[in-house]
């Protein structure tokens, strides 16, 4: 193990021990006959001896075992009455992997639960992953598919020793789980402390695992570094995760609440999924899951074609944001024309795109250009501007073009990062010929250090000139220009909100209340009369600090910020007014709606502060919160903060974990 690896372990193996109610070397999460089985897997000189003796120390095991071997899905022709006959009849991988299942499946499913973990969901997701990564590795000649079998089975093992010897555990995490926007790995650490992989981690290394199945449970979501003593399993990781995410983008995750799962770039870069007939692959893992679907009574879902489908889509889609890289034509040595490139210098896309579009048709006599960008979240290309400005109609607009439906010559266009001519003697299909009502166009990839920002569209719809190949390479010049100029302005785009947000709770930061107070206070005064203004300060920060470490009180900060902007309306504002204090501003509200909103803010803090007491070593998370509304007496905003302040030093001295307004009126909520 490297430095690098010893120092991460430290650190996880302390966070760890914050959260779990005892050392993990007493928990009993796995039996001790799985444990031997699972160091089978990095045992080179196991035989079949050696399974059977395992197997037959433990009887109920062992009966279960034959039966299952001697039942209708396995249509042996005699009956099997030995394991190790059982074991020389379906063989060493199969048997074991039987064994390991059984007795995971009865030591963490069976106990049952009604909890938001739902245990059967989890363990079918397990099953999936395992049977799924071992199909991929026979497909890439991988040579211990067992191997990769077993780290699937186990890869998500954190959660179950969080939702089962954790303070607090991962159903409270499910119940707690907002609107937040972030990633479960994210909120995981957020709420724990610790992410499920870290905690499958120590798991692993508590009960001397094969270090291969430790970088799988460890590294299934992120890959390790190239100076990681786990960096040599990057292959087994690759598989896993690569199932890990099929499984999840059919709705078989690992828990109801799993949020957006990424594929990462290293992961293509690792496996040829080229090599892999995903069809083919989901129909034998549907046929391995019937297998068990009597013993375990999960009931799957079927349709193989339409998620094959849906899994090369994905693919695809990740693929481009991830920025995998292509081949790209090289821009080495080559110049654009002056009247091309003047219009980048500019900051603003409104500007410079429209204005390098025209000078485009200019240039090169086109009919029509249009520039596509892409966005992520909804999955397709957008025309976001185009000239001439009368070329789309309202009846096209808005143009999308759906990611999922992109193939032929586009799809070499985005995947290879090269220019294109598509026309109807090649897809006569195209919807987007059809749409366009044209025959023929050109797509160019507008790239900044090959990543992919868009694509430049153009055609000839009404002169009906030809597409001239030879125009390829004096398009990308230009498209490499104008990904130069989108990024420069998207990364000033970013500074400046970078300089309005607060970095730790990405809520706005003081300046930015500042701004938005001073324009209300200067506009029409007679909107002023429906203002009010809120201190929220988190109560006994100083402590979560001491008694819990800095990273815990910086957790409580991100919490409570998150449900401020979780419960805030649009049009009002909330932001971070310095240390442990927050600051909001309501419009168009009177006492009872400012009195309601400030009680809502109030009662979930502290309803996740009851879910996290364990994570703070019993020290409540809760906020006392001062309001004013507004009067004629406040001559500037500054009057009304000081008033907001006064009151939240009051509910302070009145107990904290609670509301007081100012002037104290009657708000129909006490």
């Amino acid at each position: 193990m490297t430095d690098e690896d010893k120092d991460n372990t430290e650190l996880i193996k302390k966070a760890a021990r914050s959260i779990l109610k005892d050392e993990i070397k007493h928990l009993q999460l796995v039996p001790s006959v799985a444990i031997k089985l699972l160091k089978l897997t990095n045992d080179d000189n196991a035989r079949i001896e050696h399974l059977s003796l395992i197997i037959e120390t433990e009887p109920v095991l062992a009966a279960k075992i034959l039966k299952q071997v001697n039942s209708a899905a396995y249509a042996l022709p005699n009956k099997i009455t030995s394991i190790n006959r059982a074991v020389t009849m379906l063989g060493f991988s199969t048997v074991r992997q039987l064994a390991i299942n059984l007795l995971l499946y009865n030591k963490l499913i069976q106990r049952g639960s009604k909890r938001a973990f739902d245990l059967l969901f989890f363990w079918q997701h397990c099953l999936y992953v395992a049977s799924l990564s071992r199909r991929i590795a026979v497909a890439l000649k991988y040579p211990d598919p067992d191997l990769v079998y077993t780290g699937g089975l186990l890869h998500d093992i954190g959660k179950i020793v969080l939702e089962t010897y954790g303070r607090v555990t991962y159903s409270d995490f499910i119940h707690s789980m907002g609107k937040s926007g972030h990633s479960t790995i994210e909120e995981e650490r957020r709420f724990f402390g610790i992410t499920h992989t870290e905690m499958g981690h120590v798991f692993c290394l508590e009960w001397q695992l094969p270090p291969s199945i430790m970088a799988i449970v460890a590294f299934h979501h992120n890959q390790p570094t190239e100076t990681s003593s786990y960096a040599k399993y990057k292959t087994e990781i690759a598989i896993v995760s690569f199932a890990n995410y099929i499984a999840w983008i059919q709705g078989i995750g690992s828990a109801t609440h799993d949020s957006h799962s990424k594929l990462q770039s290293a992961v293509l870069e690792t496996i040829n999924i080229d090599q892999l007939d995903l069809e083919a692959l989901l129909q034998q893992v549907d046929q391995d899951m019937k297998i068990t679907r009597e013993f375990y009574d999960i009931q799957l879902p079927g349709l193989t074609t339409l998620r094959a489908t849906l899994v090369k889509a994905t693919i695809n889609l990740s693929q481009i944001s991830e920025d995998k890289p292509f081949s790209a034509v090289d821009m080495s040595g080559r110049k654009p024309s002056s009247c091309l490139t003047a219009p980048h210098h500019s900051l603003n896309p409104d500007d410079f795109i429209p204005r390098t579009l025209e000078a485009i048709q200019d240039e090169f006599c086109f009919d029509r250009s249009i520039m596509f960008t892409i966005d992520p979240k909804r999955r397709c290309l957008i025309a976001s501007y185009w000239w001439p400005t009368s070329i789309l109609p309202t009846a096209l607009q808005p143009f999308e073009i759906d990611m999922s439906g992109i193939s032929g010559l586009l799809l070499t266009c985005l995947r290879e990062k090269k220019a294109v001519i598509v026309n109807t003697a090649i897809e006569r299909d195209n919807p987007i010929l059809q749409r366009l009502n044209t025959s023929e166009f050109i797509a160019v990839p507008v790239l900044h250090h090959n990543r992919l920002s868009g694509v430049l569209y153009a055609d000839n719809s009404q002169s009906k000139k030809p597409m001239r190949e030879s125009l390829l390479p004096e398009i990308m010049p230009i498209a490499y220009e104008l990904g130069i100029a989108m990024f420069n302005a998207k990364q000033y785009d970013q500074q400046k909100k970078h300089a309005q947000i607060d970095h730790l709770t990405q809520l706005f930061n003081k300046r930015m209340l500042t701004n938005f107070l001073t324009e209300i206070f200067q506009g029409d005064e007679s909107k002023l009369t429906n203002i009010a203004i809120g201190f929220v300060d988190i109560d006994k920060f100083k402590l979560f600090n001491d008694t819990c470490g800095h990273q815990a009180g910086d957790d409580a900060l991100k919490i409570v910020a998150d449900i401020l902007r979780s419960l805030t309306r649009p049009g009002d504002f909330i932001g971070r007014y310095g240390g442990e204090e927050f600051l909001f501003v309501l419009r168009n509200t009177d006492a009872k709606g400012a009195y309601g909103y400030a009680e809502r803010i109030r009662s979930e803090i502290e309803r996740r502060g009851k879910l996290m007491n364990q994570r703070f070593h019993g020290h409540l998370l809760t906020v006392s919160i001062g309001v004013s509304l507004y009067s004629a007496d406040y001559t500037n905003y500054t009057d009304m903060i000081e008033a907001a302040d006064q009151a939240m030093y009051q509910a302070k001295e009145e107990g904290r974990n609670r509301i007081v307004m100012l002037p104290d009126v009657e708000t129909g909520n006490k």
